[in-house]
């Protein structure tokens, strides 16, 4: 595939994390992900389905850097990919106002002034459907699905055209995960997004996904079309997802 097409792309990617399990407490290394290939196209929407405790949490944290792979390769074809986190209300600091925290990665960016960090914050708070009185509240003012959507305009602040969604609906209720979805939609058409999006629930997967990935104990043993996934899927470890959702 030519690299234009591309968002992201993993070869034969292994990685992992050191604990203190060895004798007299000394560090062993952890192999989570073993020989992880796969690409992220261009405008696409992937989902990465498994059971709790596969690898996904540390895969994504492979692609964003917070772990360096042992072996293999990440290659980024976007700038500044950013995460939306499961828990909106721990990812946000409770102490400061919707404008503080939109404002803070501009700030850290160190390219705009006051006024343009402001305008920019005020566009993207439309952009994520959230009413002007919001700048001001802090996060315990404001629902589940309105911290969401602050913590999604806070990824996009910088505008990357990379996302990692991390369980971003399972803390909210079904009419809240609809309207954050078709946000995630909507947002990929005007920005030209591209998404790995991370889920437990299978549901929303087959819903939002373009194409699945479906991980087993740090290995992809399937990928292919949400269709040809959902419908045909050639994995024991598959179809035994698919029936425990059932």
């Amino acid at each position: 595939m030519n690299e234009k097409e591309l968002a992201l792309s993993l070869r034969h990617v292994y990685s992992g994390y050191s604990d203190g399990g060895g004798r007299f407490g000394k560090k062993v290394r952890q192999e989570v992900l073993h020989d992880v290939t796969f690409d992220v196209r261009q405008g696409e929407i992937l989902g990465l389905v498994g059971e709790s405790g596969t690898g996904k949490s540390t895969l994504a944290r492979t692609i964003l850097g917070m772990v360096k792979p042992d072996q293999g390769e990440v290659v980024h074809y976007t700038k500044r990919p950013q995460m939306i986190f499961q828990d909106p209300y721990s990812s946000l600091n409770p102490f400061y106002s919707v404008e503080w925290t939109l404002e803070e990665p501009l700030r850290v960016y160190g390219k705009y002034g006051r006024e343009e960090r402001k305008r920019r914050v005020r566009e993207m708070l439309e952009r994520v459907e959230l009413p002007p009185e919001c700048l001001k509240a802090k996060p315990a003012a404001l629902s589940g699905g309105q911290r969401q959507r602050v913590s999604i305009a806070a990824a996009l602040l910088r505008r990357p055209r990379f996302l990692i969604a991390d369980e971003p609906v399972s803390a909210l209720d079904v009419t809240v995960q609809a309207q954050i979805l078709d946000l995630l939609r909507a947002l990929r058409k005007e920005l030209a997004l591209s998404y790995l999006f991370i889920s437990h629930d299978l549901n929303v997967v087959y819903q939002l996904c373009d194409r699945v990935l479906v991980m087993k104990q740090g290995r992809i043993v399937e990928q292919g079309t949400a269709e040809a996934i959902f419908g045909h899927p050639q994995e024991d470890y598959t179809k035994q997802l698919l029936a425990a959702a059932e």
